[in-house]
């Protein structure tokens, strides 16, 4: 169904696509109609951060940056659902236009600045969902916040969704909004998780549950800052990463003429990046921690690299907007046949 409606949707401008698409699932899942639209995949559970995920397939985040879909989402057979990036207080984002399809390469360029409508908002949102799965939430610091104080950001973050979230995920890696990325640093790096950490637990003390975080990174680091993050990561106990973001570069695009906007390209060119990462992490984390493969996935035998590479769950969101929902069930299958073969 998917592959005839996609042509009308690609018709619109993306940023309006993206409304129209989610309003459209929203209705359809109200009238009982998605199944027509995705066949839920079998279970196969995976035991990831102390969490039963009931398959290993989910939702990036950034689809549902507020929470306003998540008993839709959640019904096209996700493993589990990622939303947000959301910031303390409600920001409009970057000036529009501010996403590009790029479909000759299967690819997506954005530069929307965490546009979000705050974390209370997200909050009314998710205790108005039904759904009772595994709920990651993403947050983000406000732009306007200096680098220097980032941390102030996190930790509202961290406080306000704690007792609502499965895991909480902390972006640090956007290329969309100024020096975020220099959290990433080895220095600003061990600051944030220290004070982050010390919070969770806390937190934990005080909600009575342990509620796991997993640090977002980006596709353009060398080996020297990978290797950095996964000894922080391990220094600091945080529960799981998440590799990978956008990536800057443009190998791959660099014949198409959208090229030249600004923001960080995701999709089909991300791929091979998004996997060598998650190769090199694992290889320096030695199952200190789980990883969560993301970057490029458009069918089951990218799902497949990615766990062969060391991921252990994986999630998707650009192929969703190339393929539709039957990519779900297709790398839910193909993960199932190599546990399969492995046995």
């Amino acid at each position: 169904m998917y592959s005839l409606i996609r042509p009308l949707l690609f018709s619109f401008n993306p940023e309006t696509a993206h409304h129209i698409t989610l309003d459209a699932l929203q209705l359809a899942f109200r009238l009982g109609l998605l199944p027509l639209f995705a066949r839920h995949p079998v279970d196969n559970p995976h035991k990831v951060m102390g969490l039963t995920f009931p398959n290993p397939v989910g939702l990036a985040a950034g689809l549902d940056k507020n929470g306003d879909h998540i008993d839709a989402l959640a019904a096209l057979g996700f493993g589990f659902i990622e939303i947000g990036t959301v910031t303390p207080r409600a920001q409009e984002g970057n000036p529009k236009p501010r996403l590009f399809r790029l479909p000759q390469a299967q690819a997506i360029i954005n530069r929307m600045g965490f546009n979000n409508h705050g974390v209370d908002a997200l909050i009314k949102n998710v205790k108005r969902a039904n759904y009772r799965g595994i709920l990651g939430i993403n947050i983000g610091k406000n732009f306007d916040t200096p680098i220097e104080h980032a941390a102030t950001d996190y930790l509202i973050g961290l406080r306000r969704v704690y007792a609502h979230a499965s895991y909480i995920t902390i972006n640090i890696s956007s290329p969309n909004t100024k020096n975020l990325r220099q959290l990433q640093g080895g220095d600003e790096l061990d600051a944030l998780l220290t004070q982050l950490k010390a919070e969770q637990e806390k937190l934990a003390d005080l909600h009575g549950k342990y509620v796991p975080l997993a640090l977002k990174i980006a596709p353009d680091l060398d080996s020297e800052q990978i290797n950095q993050i996964a000894t922080l990561l391990q220094r600091h106990r945080i529960d799981g990463v998440i590799a990978t973001n956008t990536t800057l570069t443009r190998t791959g695009v660099e014949h198409l003429a959208q090229h030249t906007e600004t923001g960080g390209l995701s999709g089909a060119p991300v791929c091979n990046r998004s996997t060598a990462v998650i190769r090199e992490l694992a290889t320096a984390l030695q199952d200190a921690l789980p990883i969560i493969g993301v970057g490029g996935i458009l069918n089951g035998e990218n799902a497949v690299e990615k766990i062969q590479a060391g991921a252990a769950l994986i999630q998707v969101y650009s192929g969703l907007i190339y393929r539709g929902p039957e990519l779900i069930n297709e790398c839910v299958k193909a993960i199932g046949h190599l546990q399969h073969r492995g046995k």
